[in-house]
């Protein structure tokens, strides 16, 4: 119900002085959580005095709060400090008001005065001062009218320092805080050529901003790593996808402890319950290849697309790439196709990325175990039979992945082997258009 809170006066604090926010930064970091650094001009008295500090982040960390006077002259001195978030709504005034007195308005213009008997904002119940007991339903009501606000309600979120200055003044303060409820992430947009040799590489910076307070005209950094919190991160939120071009390099890059950061070079601002989207590099075009990987133990019978690229300046790229989602789009008739999509963990210079955006339509592969021998008590031998059909109207070749377990080795003819380490080998498969190729490998294990 939409009921007009009237409030007869508000309950005056103790020295709630006027506070100019004079710099705001915020370092962002991928686990939903931000440092805030503000620097504000506080007007304090000299001595003991209570001094209400406002728009902090609702999910502000209150045991991490640093408090630094910048001014030469005064000393200041927290003796005590309160976080209160008993923020005023109706239904926080209607439980604080319960068996005390109001008055309601209804939207005949009737006025009803009495004892509040429930603490709901639902039909309000009143008793007259006749002792008659009456309902006014929730539909009918234009506005509630209590004396004051209760002591305990606030406003916003606000911390309650007991402090001590030297003397009285203007004292310029830095005053730093962790706070939960809001985090980054990157969404990347790849567009692959016609012979799906390059992609157009552009990377997006995603800030959500659930905290609980805006933060204008910010000095904005993003963290990008693996940094370890005793509780655990919430779970994010997922974007919509962008595909317009990026922009000018917005962010500059560099190493930070044994994570990278990345900074704004203008000023922003990041609303409350705000989405906020900022290019992180210009639309670069990356060298890639397309290539058709069978692993069986992944799936029985289909052959994975994969777009390979390598984060290196020779490729076109050779920049450090924060973890997120890779949207692959591809030119088709003068437009821009989805053909997939997957996500990319935390990638330094030099290494490799594949992207496993999907399916092969027209190549299909089965794998048989032929025949199992035992040799000996610890020893056994397997043969097994790897199958690809392709439909399609051009020669393919297939990576075939297999796994192995305990202490393997190959026997006898194999297709070419592009790759081998402890628990898998990867075989170079061509197959003919319009054909099938079929081949089997012998792998004898000791344990």
């Amino acid at each position: 119900m939409k009921v007009k809170i009237i409030l007869a006066f508000f309950l005056l604090v103790i020295s709630c002085i006027a506070q100019s926010r004079a710099e705001i930064a915020v370092t962002v970091y991928n686990n939903n959580f931000a440092v805030v650094r503000e620097t504000r001009s506080l007007t304090l008295n000299k001595g003991v005095q209570t001094h209400l500090f406002t728009n902090v982040a609702g999910q502000i960390d209150p045991t991490s709060v640093l408090f630094k006077s910048l001014s030469n002259k005064v000393q200041v001195e927290i003796l005590e400090q309160n976080f209160e978030y008993d923020l005023v709504g109706t239904e926080r005034l209607l439980q604080k008001y319960l068996n005390e007195s109001i008055t309601v308005t209804t939207k005949r213009e009737q006025v009803h005065r009495g004892i509040l008997l429930n603490n709901q904002a639902s039909d309000i119940i009143l008793q007259r001062p006749d002792g008659r007991i009456l309902v006014v339903k929730s539909s009918d009501v234009a506005g509630v009218e209590f004396p004051t606000l209760p002591e305990g309600l606030i406003t916003r979120p606000t911390l309650v320092w007991l402090l001590n200055a030297n003397q009285a003044d203007e004292v310029p303060c830095e005053i730093s805080y962790t706070t939960e409820g809001i985090g980054w992430h990157c969404e990347y947009v790849a567009v692959s050529n016609k012979t799906d040799t390059a992609l157009e590489l552009a990377g997006w910076v995603t800030i959500e901003n659930r905290s609980g307070t805006a933060y204008r005209d910010a000095k904005v950094k993003l963290v990008a790593g693996d940094v370890h919190k005793v509780k655990p991160p919430a779970r994010r939120a997922e974007m919509a996808y962008m595909t317009t071009a990026a922009g000018a390099e917005q962010f500059k890059e560099e190493k930070f402890f044994e994570y990278h950061l990345y900074t704004l070079q203008r000023p922003t601002t990041i609303a409350n319950n705000q989405v906020k989207q900022m290019a992180l590099f210009p639309g670069t075009r990356v060298k890639s290849d397309k290539k058709y990987i069978y692993n069986a133990r992944a799936d029985a019978d289909d052959v994975s697309v994969v777009l390979e690229f390598k984060n290196d300046s020779q490729s076109g790229l050779g920049i450090p790439l924060p973890k997120g989602k890779i949207r692959v789009f591809k030119e088709q008739g003068g437009s821009q196709e989805f053909v997939g999509e997957d996500r990319i963990d935390h990638v330094p210079k030099g290494e490799k990325v594949r992207l496993r955006v999907g399916n092969a339509f027209d190549i299909k592969a089965e794998r048989t175990v032929k025949k199992v021998e035992k040799i000996s008590d610890k020893s056994r031998r397997e043969t097994v039979e790897i199958n690809i059909r392709n439909h399609k109207d051009e020669d393919v070749v297939v990576f075939v992945v297999e796994q192995f377990w305990t202490d393997w080795q190959l026997l006898g003819d194999t297709p070419p082997i592009v790759k081998k380490d402890a628990n898998s080998a990867e075989f170079k498969v061509a197959v003919a258009k319009n054909s099938e190729s079929t081949f089997e490998y012998m792998v004898l294990y000791n344990y």
